[in-house]
C-alpha cells in the first residue's frame, strides 16, 4: 500500500499536505488514527491555542504548518488537532489500546459521535471563515474490535521515540514490507 514511515507522528501532516499539493489526495479526507494517544492536544500548548488563535485565522493561513512549527506550537502530540483546524479531516476514527488512558479533550466533542472545533474567536470570524465543520468521530476503545468501513488509500507509520519504548521499533520490521514508500 502506498505510504511512508516517519520518526514522529506530526510528519504525517506534512505528508498529507504534500499529497494534496501533488493532487494525489483530496481534502478533506478520512483518517483512522491507531495509537495509545489521541494526538488531539493534551499537553503544551493545549487545545485552547488552536481553538482561539488558529481558528481566528483565515483557513488558507491555517494550512501553513511551518508557521506553527516556527512558533513551537505544532508537534506530534497535537498534529491531529491542527489537521482538524486546517479542515483537512472529514471524519476521524481513533483506535486505542485498551490499556491506554483516554486523553481526548472534552471541549472538542459536538455530541457523542462528532467533533466541532469552536470558540468565541471562531464565532467572531465565522463571517470570514465560515462555520467550523462538524466532523464525525468514532472512538474505538479496543483495537481488537475495530473494523474499517472501507479500504484505505495509503498508510503512515510513526516510530515516535519520545513516547514509544524501544521495543516498539520491531513493529517497523513487521509493517514496512506492506508499505510502498511514496
Amino acid at each position: 500500500m502506498p505510504g511512508r514511515i516517519f520518526e514522529t507522528h506530526d510528519q504525517a501532516l506534512l505528508f498529507w499536505e504534500e499529497m494534496i499539493a501533488a493532487g494525489r489526495l483530496s481534502s478533506p479526507f478520512h483518517v483512522t488514527h491507531v495509537d495509545a494517544h489521541s494526538d488531539l492536544g493534551i499537553g503544551f500548548p493545549g487545545p485552547n491555542y488552536v481553538l482561539f488563535n488558529v481558528l481566528s485565522m483565515p483557513v488558507d493561513k491555517r494550512r501553513n504548518p511551518a508557521l506553527f512549527y516556527a512558533q513551537h506550537k505544532l508537534d506530534e502530540a497535537n498534529y491531529l488537532l491542527f489537521a482538524l483546524a486546517m479542515r483537512r479531516i472529514s471524519s476521524l476514527d481513533n483506535v486505542r489500546n485498551p490499556r491506554s488512558r483516554q486523553d481526548i479533550p472534552s471541549v472538542l466533542y459536538h455530541g457523542a459521535d462528532s467533533f466541532q472545533l469552536t470558540s468565541i474567536a471562531a464565532q467572531l470570524f465565522a463571517a470570514q471563515n465560515g462555520a467550523e465543520p462538524v466532523i464525525p468521530f468514532r472512538n474505538c476503545e479496543d483495537y481488537r474490535t475495530f473494523r474499517a468501513d472501507a479500504p484505505y488509500d495509503f498508510i503512515t507509520l510513526a516510530m515516535s521515540p519520545r513516547y514509544a519504548p524501544k521495543e516498539a521499533d520491531e513493529l517497523r520490521n513487521v509493517i514496512a514490507p506492506y508499505i510502498a514508500e511514496e
